[in-house]
Order: structure tokens, then sequence, then C-alpha cells
């Protein structure tokens, strides 16, 4: 199942009347639902598999901690998670990270990976400027949706 598709159920689950999605494809089975603080999505490979839940909420810590510690400046772009999964810094452990606090950036430029479902997904810049904050520590969890980067556009 396309990750793109993912994404598309989990906004028309977000922003419907609806509380359960369920859409099987092959041996592949996404299950969305909501109606509590908690949404959960469940992927589940094979049969054999058990099925692994995810969390989808927003996170009122990083969120708070944004809101503290980051002046205010109309000039601020947050990037933001296009997919749930588990963020990094580097391509590889043993690898310095994409960007830092304090560099420039382009926009297309690389900031991180997320991967989910054992795919690894390069997220690009969508604006040019200095990096501000990193709202992530690395090998967290993220949400669909959540902030990931401030950056001081140019």
């Amino acid at each position: 199942m396309d990750l793109n598709l993912i994404k598309k159920l989990i906004k028309i689950v977000e922003q419907s009347e609806i509380s359960d999605l369920t859409v099987e494809e092959g041996e592949l089975k996404v299950a969305i639902s909501k109606g509590s603080k908690n949404t959960n999505v469940v992927y589940q490979n094979a049969p054999q598999q058990a099925p692994v839940n995810q969390p989808v909420q927003p996170s009122a810590v990083t969120a708070s901690a944004a809101v503290e510690t980051v002046p205010e400046n109309k000039n601020l772009h947050e990037i933001k998670s296009p997919i749930v999964g588990t963020f990094y810094h580097a391509p590889s452990p043993d690898s310095a990270p994409f960007v830092k606090v304090g560099d420039h950036v382009s926009s297309g430029a690389v900031l991180c990976i997320i991967e989910a479902m054992k795919l690894m997904n390069e997220i690009e810049s969508d604006a040019s400027g200095k990096i501000v904050k990193i709202l992530v520590n690395d090998s967290s969890p993220v949400e669909y949706n959540q902030p990931l980067f401030l950056i001081e556009k140019d």
C-alpha cells in the first residue's frame, strides 16, 4: 500500500465525522479509528505477525516546549512531519546529522529521515533559511503533522 494513500486516509478520518476506517490491500490491513483523546493506526502485514499499534496524537510536551523557548518571530516557518514514523537526524548512526541548529538550508535540502513501515523517507525543507530549533530527539517517534524544525525564513 502506498504511503501517500495512508496519509490521505488519516486526513480523511481526521476531517470527517467517521470514527473508524479499515482498508485492506492484499495481506496488508490498515485500520484507523478515533473517538477519544487517542487515535490509533494499526498496521498488520502478514497473518502470522501481531498488529503494531502506533498512537497518533499531538505531543503536548513538544508543542509547549516549542512555544516557551522560541521567541515570537513572524519569519519562523515550521517543517512538519508528513507521516507517522521514527525520526532520525542522520543517515546512519555513525554519520553526522543532516542539519544542526544555526545551519542555513535551502528549499529542497534533506533535513532528516523518518522511518515508516521499514521505509526510510527523506524529509526535505520546503523553505530556505536558518535552522532555529530542532523540535524532535533522534530515534523518537513522530506523529503525522507534528512540527520537526523551526526555520527562520530568508
